[in-house]
């Protein structure tokens, strides 16, 4: 009875981990498309994919044009808004960098730990039959079984 009850504790341990580890990876993955998504911003989609930049770099630098900053709509020159769009790109480039090597890193982490020598390997699977037998309070919740 009291190797049941550490086992159920055990295998509530391991499941808290694993689903800690997927909400990291799952947040971490909505991280890199918020950011994608803001540096695709930053590009012209008529006819091919030019970016703002490229588009502002043959104009005068004294020429007036609208910047738009933390939603509103601000008068510029080119000479002002071409170094601020530059920093912004580079510094989207550098996050979105940055996030994916994390991104890289939590799942190598979770590899790791799914064939770690302290536990053993562990996948979530459905066994109501197994659920049933046993007085786990769990009842025919998914349990964490050797596979």
């Amino acid at each position: 009875m009291a190797q049941q009850q550490i086992t159920a504790k055990k295998q509530q341990e391991l499941q808290l981990q694993y689903t800690t580890y997927k909400n990291n990876l799952q947040q971490l993955a909505q991280k890199i498309g918020d950011v994608e998504q803001e540096t695709e911003e930053h590009k012209y989609d008529e006819p091919y994919p030019i970016q703002i930049l490229d588009t502002l770099d043959p104009l005068p630098l004294d020429r007036k044009c609208f910047r738009m900053v933390n939603g509103v709509l601000v008068e510029r020159t080119v000479k002002d808004v071409i170094p601020a769009l530059k920093i912004n790109s580079d510094g989207l480039k550098k996050v979105l960098d940055e996030l994916v090597k994390q991104y890289k890193k939590q799942q190598d982490d979770m590899e790791k730990w799914k064939v770690s020598p302290d536990e053993p390997i562990l996948l979530m699977r459905e066994i109501p039959e197994a659920a049933a037998a046993s007085n786990s309070p769990v009842g025919n919740a998914r349990l964490l079984t050797p596979y």
